[in-house]
């Protein structure tokens, strides 16, 4: 059984449930749901059923939440408002019934002391909100990628992997002329939450000087702005504060709690290499499937604090890296490593095989590629911790 101690990493799912999420009936004009996701972001509100009853707080939503009586009926979410704009379609003249997601993937309320079961619908889906029901299909709330970073406590597992290893090196720029509209469109097609906006240097390399995001483009819907006349310049959000490669996935975490955003932007050589690091990539570090990385990456410390060569016998043990797991690790540079960061590793390293060891437990279902997976993951923290 793991213990309670050994789960200090793990963020509390119940706590990142937003219990007080936007709900709107079908028949709801588009332009005001949109208006609602837009002032949740600047105002104290809540807009429940009883409102007076409740005591206002400040929460920054990102979807609302499609109600006939209490049945979830849909969803609208940031990303579906930039799909929207990109194909240029009449707000005025449509409802929220006409364009929502339907049906709606939802997590049992039952199984929300589980983070990894929402991780897994997360990935499965490819979706960034999920609605919590109760045993009578009643909405409880709702859990997003941004509501458990908010929750997210310090982590050897964010501490000890750079921002590097999970950051997209592929990423989408415009120019400074481009228009807000022509940015909608790059998000919607090439399926991305966000725009740098760079210009030319001396050289003629696109240096990152600004960004427009998923939610810029329903605040400028919000406020009726013709997208189509108006340049990324105008309205681009500058200066970025850069990410380096080399910083710690901690430091990111920390950065996007500061700066209240959901993304930021990596630059390295002068502006000539860009990357795009997410709270999804955050995430991502909690996946059980998805742990070699920070196995390999915590072996070859120790292999460091051991002087033992530099050679990684764990991946022996491991399977062929399938396409979907995290890129292979460099180890953060440590030319020493105090006895405190020991205990950090080797506790650590402790907490990843019981938590694999309770998903394994408690989800039969768990298809037979990733039970193999993470049989092999329990099988490298073994090896490990014996040469540990």
């Amino acid at each position: 059984m793991v213990s309670e101690a050994s789960m200090t990493w793990v963020p509390a799912l119940r706590d990142a449930i937003e219990q007080h999420p936007l709900k709107v009936a079908p028949e709801t004009p588009l332009v005001e749901a949109i208006a609602l996701i837009s002032q949740a972001h600047h105002q104290t509100c809540l807009l429940t059923d009883d409102s007076a009853a409740e005591t206002p707080k400040p929460r920054r939503a990102s979807c609302v939440l499609v109600l006939e009586g209490n049945t979830l009926q849909g969803i609208l979410t940031e990303r579906d408002v930039v799909r929207l704009t990109a194909q240029a379609i009449d707000l005025q003249a449509t409802t929220v019934a006409d364009v929502m997601v339907h049906p709606v993937v939802t997590l049992p309320e039952r199984s929300v002391q589980d983070i990894f079961a929402a991780l897994f619908l997360f990935r499965r889906y490819r979706i960034r909100h999920l609605p919590v029901v109760d045993d009578q299909d009643q909405l409880v709330g709702v859990i997003s990628h941004e509501s458990i970073r908010q929750v997210l406590r310090p982590a050897n597992l964010l501490r000890f992997r750079r921002v590097a290893d999970v950051m997209t090196p592929q990423v989408i720029h415009a120019p400074l002329d481009a228009t807000v509209l022509q940015l909608a469109q790059l998000m919607a097609t090439e399926r991305v939450s966000c725009v740098v906006i760079t210009q030319l240097d001396e050289e003629g390399n696109a240096s990152p000087v600004g960004i427009v995001t998923e939610r810029d483009i329903v605040q400028f819907q919000a406020l009726q702005i013709d997208l189509g006349q108006t340049a990324a310049h105008q309205v681009m959000s500058s200066p970025l504060f850069l990410l380096s490669p080399e910083d710690s996935l901690w430091t990111a975490h920390q950065e996007m709690q500061t700066r209240r955003v959901g993304r930021l932007v990596v630059s390295w050589n002068w502006g000539q290499g860009l990357g795009i690091v997410t709270q999804t990539s955050l995430l991502r570090v909690f996946d059980p499937m998805e742990m070699y990385g920070v196995i390999e990456n915590l072996q070859q410390t120790i292999q460091q604090m051991s002087g033992q060569a530099s050679e990684a016998p764990a991946s022996s043990a491991a399977p062929s890296e399938p396409p979907d797991l995290l890129p292979p690790l460099k180890v953060l540079d440590a030319p020493t490593t105090p006895p405190d960061d020991r205990e950090d590793i080797y506790s650590t390293l402790s907490q990843i095989q019981g938590e694999v060891e309770r998903v394994l437990r408690d989800m039969p279902a768990v298809e037979q590629v990733q039970r193999s997976r993470l049989q092999s993951i329990l099988e490298t923290l073994s090896q490990l911790q014996q040469r540990s």
